[in-house]
């Protein structure tokens, strides 16, 4: 067992000799060749330790899973994701897009399901599947409902006369569309009337309009203010 003290000489530890350090100030080190005990910095790799800024300028390869809790990404070629992703934590998250959207069943893009043009303006849907809700059956004369928002096909399955709110086209946004269908046939007088729940919008320039006979249907849509039959 050594007792005492010893002296260390560090003077070669710097300055790019033998066992030293070199590079330019705040640059990561490297070393420079194995065994040789000498390492090296770069302007292209650097880590500021007052602002706490770790910078590279090149390219990044990693094997394994990078956590962060934001990303900022720029000049993006190609997206290449394995399984299930997701974007956004609330409600109130906005992603927006530039450019065209193709969405497929596979990386060929033989089957497309969605498409966004931005070059046409159009978009493409291979089917559709809207929001559905009904009017459950009932005996009673007149049955009062309100219905959903958003909805697109409300179908009626009362069978005495049916009174359903539609609600605000202001809300439903311009360009909004509603379909109502009779799906039991009303007969015998019974109707079904839509009303509009306050007197700030009109449905076909009135505040209420009434579908008679059986099986009756009616499209409507929003201009932002007013509903009307199309």
């Amino acid at each position: 067992m050594a007792l005492g003290w010893a002296y260390i000489d560090c003077s070669g530890s710097s300055g790019g000799g033998s066992g030293g350090a070199s590079g330019p100030i705040y640059s990561v080190q490297f070393m420079t060749a194995s065994g040789t005990g000498i390492s090296s910095g770069s302007t292209y790799f650097t880590y500021n330790h007052t602002s706490n800024n770790l910078v590279l300028s090149g390219n990044l390869t990693v094997t394994g899973t990078i956590s962060a809790s934001v990303f900022q990404y720029r000049d993006i070629t190609v997206i290449d994701a394995t399984g299930s992703t997701f974007f956004g934590d609330t409600s109130d998250d906005s992603h927006i897009r530039t450019g065209s959207l193709v969405v497929t069943t596979d990386v060929s893009n033989t089957t497309p399901i969605l498409s966004a043009s931005t070059t046409t303006k159009a978009v493409h849907i291979q089917g559709l599947n809207v929001l559905y809700e009904y009017i459950p059956p009932t005996s009673s004369l007149t049955a009062i409902y309100t219905a959903s928002q958003p909805s697109y096909i409300i179908g009626v399955r009362s069978t005495g006369s049916v009174e359903l709110e539609i609600p605000s086209a202001i809300n439903y946004k311009s360009g909004a569309i509603l379909l109502i269908k009779d799906e039991v046939g009303h007969t015998n007088g019974t109707n079904i009337k839509l009303s509009a729940a306050t007197d700030t919008y009109t449905i076909e320039n009135d505040h209420y309009y009434i579908l008679t006979g059986s099986n009756p249907a009616i499209s409507l849509y929003s201009n932002g203010a007013n509903w009307f039959v199309f």
